[in-house]
């Protein structure tokens, strides 16, 4: 009876540090992206004045609570629901560190599977 009792503890213990392992690889690296029927954008904002590249500036789809934000040379990309028409927006959220920019948005309409958008921002 003891023998049976601790083939059967060993047993769950087994399983839940495989349960566990299993839940630590995807806490850490995430779940899969789905790529069936989503679109990738990908693009850099820029000064219309200097050219520059502009860090921080927040990209999102309207109507969506996701965002990203400009890396140090103004480049951004991620992937979003594939629809007809898509309103993309720029707003500079952090304007203390690189001035002040107006925001600006673009509809995008006859989406190709990936997009590539070039942005510039007018200073305030």
């Amino acid at each position: 009876m003891k023998r049976i009792k601790e083939t059967w503890v060993r047993r769950i213990l087994r399983g839940l540090s495989l349960t566990s392992a299993l839940f630590i690889f995807q806490a850490c690296y995430g779940t899969p992206q789905d790529f069936g029927d989503d679109l990738f954008i990908k693009g850099d904002v820029r000064s219309k004045s200097s050219g520059l590249p502009i860090k921080g500036i927040k990209v999102s789809v309207a109507g969506d609570i996701q965002y990203y934000l400009t890396d140090t040379d103004g480049q951004f990309s991620f992937y979003t629901q594939r629809l007809d028409q898509l309103k993309i927006k720029f707003e500079d959220i952090d304007s203390s560190q690189n001035g002040l920019f107006q925001s600006r948005d673009t509809l995008l309409t006859n989406i190709p599977s990936s997009v590539y958008l070039k942005m510039q921002l007018e200073g305030k």
